[in-house]
């Protein structure tokens, strides 16, 4: 067989140049997705739940400090990592935003935001080092990169069909920034006095958005309800998803408790609805919290008992384990507060377990990720792909045929190296033999 091989695949050929190699960091510029951003929300999940512990020492907040700015460090990694990608690479950044298993993960940038906003709520605003109004002005910030993510990520979604039996609780994703905006808003309304006006606006914000994420994220239980009924438990790397059939209902429970504690001093203070609304709000409020509360304890068990024997033991798989983390968070907080408003100390003691929990699975996840990250089983895209990509393909076939010189993309001095790479080699390389 020939060194070189010209096939037609679709429109345009498919080159496969076994000559020619691309540089390591090109295949991993090229090959960095959006499942990235997980790993910066299960650091995020480690300090916000820690953040939650009842008995606090200046050690444990120093422990939280470390994994916010640890956070905040992925988030830039992978932010600026996905803008190369795009300069370099349009043709790949393009496909990981319209493909539709991979596009779903693409909302969880703002969700890796919103954990950077409450970090910074819980350790800078306390030390000094940012002012309440910075946060108020992240709050409406982060509102904004919600809506312009979720609503054209979920146009490009809902115009393809999408097979139900493959179904699996991460398609809600899609919803899952505009639903985080009820637990951001309780958390800015920590640093903002409830006789501010701007307070009201926060709140109903909150609330308004956390209706939207709420019941549009109950539509896409529903359906995993119905797909599980149809095909079984879900198995390999669909397994993982179960867990984040956890998120709405625990977010919620959470976001509605914080909300109406706050609502009880911020209405009074506005003198709105009534004398009595405030009180109301919040009694609703834990009600309704408890009961979502246990639906998020129910899809957890639902997910754990059948994880181990449904999960495929695949070191290239373990982007898809960070969902055992920052799902749970919503209902793991929501223990700290039930206990603080019901007096049992059973919560707390439940809710430190699980705590522990986190940051022990992060600890192992993250080690396993290093793990296939250094064996090239994520983020390393092939040598063909990165060359494919790294030419303008619009008359590639014509002039290849030809034998002259081909355009090359912006990616072609960044993903190659010398010799076999060079550009006479690869004109040469490119002509059928």
């Amino acid at each position: 067989m020939s060194p070189t091989e010209l096939t037609n695949q679709g429109p345009h050929p498919q080159l496969c140049l076994p000559d020619t190699t691309a540089s390591r960091l090109a295949r991993r510029v090229h090959g960095w997705s959006w499942q990235a951003f997980p790993i910066g929300m299960g650091t995020g999940a480690v300090y916000v739940t820690l953040s939650a512990v009842k008995t606090r020492s200046p050690s444990l907040t120093t422990v939280e400090t470390i994994f916010y700015f640890i956070n905040i460090a992925l988030f830039l990694l992978n932010t600026c990592t996905l803008f190369l990608q795009a300069i370099l690479y349009p043709k790949q950044a393009k496909r990981l935003i319209t493909d539709p298993v991979k596009g779903i993960f693409v909302p969880l940038c703002a969700l890796s935001f919103a954990t950077i906003i409450i970090g910074t709520i819980n350790y800078l605003v306390p030390s000094g080092h940012v002012h309440p109004e910075v946060i108020y002005a992240l709050f409406w910030i982060y509102v904004a990169i919600a809506l312009g993510i979720c609503f054209p990520m979920l146009m490009i979604w809902f115009n393809k069909p999408h097979d139900l039996t493959t179904f699996t609780p991460a398609w809600a994703f899609l919803i899952f920034p505009m639903m985080l905006v009820g637990v951001v808003s309780f958390n800015v309304l920590k640093v903002i006095p409830a006789s501010d006006p701007r307070a009201l606006g926060v709140l109903l914000v909150g609330y308004f958005f956390q209706g939207i994420g709420t019941f549009m994220t109950a539509i896409y239980v529903c359906v995993y309800i119905i797909r599980i009924m149809t095909t079984g438990f879900m198995d390999g790397h669909q397994a993982n998803g179960a867990f984040v059939a956890c998120g709405p209902p625990g977010f919620t429970a959470l976001a509605l408790i914080n909300l109406g504690a706050r609502a009880k001093e911020i209405l009074p203070q506005h003198n709105l609805v009534s004398p009595a609304a405030g009180e109301i709000w919040y009694a609703s409020s834990v009600m309704a919290g408890l009961m979502f509360f246990g639906l998020a304890v129910f899809f957890f068990f639902f997910g754990a008992l059948p994880y181990w024997f449904k999960l495929h033991k695949h070191l290239s798989e373990i982007l898809g384990c960070w969902a055992l983390t920052f799902p749970n968070v919503g209902w793991i907080n929501t223990l700290r507060v039930l206990g603080d408003i019901f007096e049992i100390e059973g919560f707390y003691v439940v809710h430190l377990i699980m705590t522990i929990f986190i940051c022990s699975t992060w600890v192992i996840l993250f080690v396993l990720t290093v793990m296939a990250f250094w064996k090239g089983k994520i983020f390393m895209a092939k040598d063909g792909d990165v060359i494919r990509d790294s030419f303008d393909d619009g008359a590639l076939g014509e002039k290849v045929g030809r034998g002259e010189d081909v355009e090359k993309g912006p990616g072609f001095e960044f993903g190659f190296g010398h010799g076999a790479g060079s550009e006479t080699n690869l004109r040469q390389g490119l002509v059928p033999q």
